[in-house]
This record gives C-alpha cells, structure tokens and sequence, in this order.
C-alpha cells in the first residue's frame, strides 16, 4: 500500500503508536480493530490471517 503508520493510523481511525505496536509484535489486536484495518486496507478481513 505504500502508506506511512501515521497515514494509515488516520486512515484506519486507529493511533499511530497502536499500528508500531502491531508490526512489532508488542500488542495484541483487538477484534474491532481487525474490521477497521480491513476496511482501510479494502479488503475482507480473514485475509489477514491468511498465510
């Protein structure tokens, strides 16, 4: 997607600080959330456990 965290924070509804801690594996996601990424990635959301 090319997005920065700080773009895609806003462009998700979720902080920028919340997104660092995902990619890093320091937070786990909240189910809600998995919703909001997935709409801002435009995509379904079990894609995001997809392997």
């Amino acid at each position: 997607m090319g997005l920065s965290q700080e773009a895609f924070a806003e462009k998700s509804g979720l902080h920028r600080t919340y997104i660092s801690a995902l990619e890093c594996k320091k937070r786990s996601i909240a189910l809600d959330n998995v919703q909001k990424i997935a709409d801002a990635l435009e995509i379904e959301p079990y894609l995001l456990f997809k392997e």
